[in-house]
């Protein structure tokens, strides 16, 4: 394989992206394309969770995915990852542009992608960002990247920048990450080409120094400096950066503060939750708004309030003390009700029923999952993933350090 350009041609590139010729005040709009082939799976996603947030799995959850068998009864050694995208969104890298689909990850702060350098045991069934394709790709020498999940797997690779076009708006020289290695939690998800992180850039893996991701090399560009998401139940969605659509929530917008921890989580505080019909119960609950995850995480304390009510429920224990929960498939769950300041989002019954497990079609798998015991230097941060986000219509304000949530429309 041929390897990029020269170094000296390079340290201007470092760390330093530009934006292609283009007036201040832009907008645009990208697809979030749900994934039909998409099977959601409430014990893989938080073993998945677990991984992506630096815990290893252990316990009931473990134990029960080591007993999972395929179709022909061989028992499989490793979590069943595939499909475990809800919503792709399409970029362009490099010149000629190349089409890909990536998972745009509020969590996370890499671009990284199956590439022509990622091995084919590795990256079959993916499409391919061709390095020695791109005219405009230039090689980090000694710049790599690695992110490690608790399983002791890891992704890692090397470094390049390149062009980098979504919805129509162009960055240069935009790190994007090769992966020389892909944990496997990754490798079986097929219709995803990579991620596209969209934390903020102290959460970005690449060493010596660390890049900004494509959202901050953007924001000087856009009339606002925020993006929004916009997700539906079993529909494309979007995600709209530079501006509010109106068209796409109802009521008002509540902003809260946005701050971070050490890992460049966007974080805000949560004002308490409901169960049902009951009584708002005051909590300050951390949480962060992300779109790598499907479920949504909570304390013990909340989780065990929500499923106490549920008839026929059964726990499975996983990774320092987190809780996934199973109920008979016709049970009707009652909604769950989150505060952010004043106002309240209320997740219908119906989305938090997750799916029916893999081992008895009439038990079913909940949506909401119980976050356990979280070491003191990541804190107990709470995740409100896709579960709540198709309810919501979400504000990312990073020039005002703030998050707001609407009623989506």
């Amino acid at each position: 394989m041929k390897t990029a350009l020269q170094t000296s041609a390079l340290l201007a590139a470092i760390n330093t992206a530009l934006a292609a010729p283009a007036s201040v005040g832009e907008t645009f709009s990208v697809k979030a394309k749900y994934n039909q082939d998409f099977k959601p799976d409430a014990t893989v996603e938080l073993v998945r969770t677990a991984l992506r947030y630096g815990k290893l799995a252990s316990g009931d959850v473990a134990r029960i995915l080591e007993r999972r068998q395929d179709t022909n009864g061989t028992v499989v050694a490793s979590p069943p990852y595939k499909f475990d995208r809800e919503y792709l969104a399409e970029i362009e890298i490099g010149t000629p542009p190349q089409k890909l689909l990536l998972d745009f990850d509020t969590g996370s702060s890499d671009l990284w992608v199956f590439s022509t350098e990622t091995p084919s045991a590795q990256s079959t069934g993916h499409t391919l960002w061709n390095v020695t394709a791109s005219s405009t790709a230039k090689k980090l020498d000694t710049y790599t990247w690695s992110i490690a999940y608790g399983d002791k797997s890891t992704s890692s690779g090397d470094v390049y920048t390149d062009i980098v076009r979504i919805g129509g708006a162009e960055i240069q020289n935009q790190a994007v990450e090769s992966a020389l290695q892909v944990s496997q939690q990754f490798t079986q998800d097929t219709p995803s080409s990579g991620l596209l992180g969209l934390a903020y850039d102290k959460g970005n893996t690449v060493s010596p120094t660390k890049q900004k991701t494509w959202f901050s090399n953007i924001l000087p560009r856009l009339k606002e400096p925020l993006f929004t998401v916009r997700l539906r139940h079993q529909a494309d969605g979007s995600y709209n950066f530079g501006y509010i659509d109106k068209s796409q929530y109802t009521g008002d917008i509540t902003y809260t503060p946005a701050f971070t921890d050490d890992l460049g989580h966007r974080l805000f505080k949560a004002s308490g939750y409901q169960v049902g019909s009951g009584s708002f119960e005051k909590l300050s609950i951390t949480g962060t708004a992300d779109t790598g995850s499907t479920a949504v995480y909570l304390p013990n304390r909340v989780s065990d309030a929500y499923w106490s009510g549920v008839k026929g429920v059964t726990t499975q224990g996983g990774f320092l003390d987190s809780k996934a929960y199973n109920f008979p498939c016709s049970a009707k769950l009652p909604d769950f009700t989150f505060g952010i300041e004043d106002a309240k989002f209320t997740i219908p019954g119906e989305f938090i029923n997750y799916a029916p497990t893999e081992e008895d079609p009439t038990i079913c798998q909940g949506g909401i999952l119980g976050i356990g015991t979280i070491p003191e230097w990541l804190g107990e941060i709470s995740i409100f993933g896709d579960v709540a986000l198709k309810v919501s219509f979400v504000v990312y304000d990073d020039g005002n350090k703030r998050l707001g949530w609407a009623k989506g429309a």
